[in-house]
């Protein structure tokens, strides 16, 4: 389970987090949705024990982030929005790096790495300087990388970007079984169409501060519109700017 209790976070005289509460189930699928800038990705960094809260409480699997961090990365899986990797590596040298630091045994760490890299396809690239690759096939292998250590809690900020269609829909699959296996995962996306269909519950976060919560369904009936997409725009205030937006594209082009 994930408690998020009052957390702030602040760089220099900018507010990031400005006082969110919210938690997460174990066996759950939580969507952080907000636009860019809202302080979704600080959030992400301050629960995998990346950042320290301002202040607030946040509290991971039983563990305390501000007192124990180290604990809270060994039981997580965390994928940044921009895949950091170590660049000089290959992706086998780098998973084997990471099963070393993750202490997985080596028959366990080959035995995942295999199924993981298979259902992935990224065979082909298994000898390549991991700074040669695409940005997709990076991000497959630091997605590959987050889940080795069969992790209790998985945060995952914007996991989606790069793939292909066919990877996309495997790991939309792997994050329902996750789930079903009672494992905590928070997503944060752009693709608001795949967050309605996995995430059993969205938070949407605007200007550093949570302005709703709740179900899929729960939302559209607050908002009353009939998507989730409408749902964001609304809430986010972007809705007439979209549409103004659109009105002058018609009318130029």
């Amino acid at each position: 389970m994930i408690e998020v209790e009052d957390l702030t976070k602040g760089f220099g005289s900018t507010m990031a987090v400005k006082g969110i509460t919210f938690t997460v189930a174990d066996g759950e699928i939580y969507g952080l949705l907000g636009p860019n800038g809202s302080g979704k990705s600080t959030t992400m960094k301050i629960l995998a024990g990346i950042l320290q809260p301002t202040s607030g409480r946040v509290v991971v699997g039983g563990i305390d982030v501000d007192k124990n961090p180290i604990e809270v990365r060994r039981i997580t899986g965390y994928v940044p929005e921009t895949p950091v990797l170590y660049e000089s590596l290959t992706p086998v040298e780098f998973f084997n790096f990471v099963g070393s630091v993750r202490g997985i045994p080596r028959e366990e760490l080959q035995e995942r790495v295999e199924t993981l890299v298979r259902a992935f396809g990224i065979e082909s690239y298994l000898g390549e300087m991991i700074g040669s690759l695409s940005f997709g096939t990076r991000q497959k292998v630091s997605l590959i990388a987050a889940m080795l250590h069969d992790p209790r809690v998985l945060i995952l900020d914007e996991a989606m970007n790069g793939l292909d269609p066919k990877s996309a829909r495997i790991l939309r699959e792997l994050l329902l079984q996750f789930r079903d296996e009672g494992k905590s995962i928070v997503f944060s996306t752009h693709v608001l169409a795949l967050a309605e269909t996995i995430c059993d519950r969205v938070g949407v976060i605007y200007n550093g501060e949570i302005i709703a919560e709740g179900t899929v369904e729960q939302l559209k009936e607050f908002a009353h519109e009939e998507s989730l997409e409408d749902v964001f725009l609304k809430l986010t205030e972007s809705q007439d700017e979209v549409a103004g937006i659109v009105q002058v594209l018609k009318e130029t082009l």
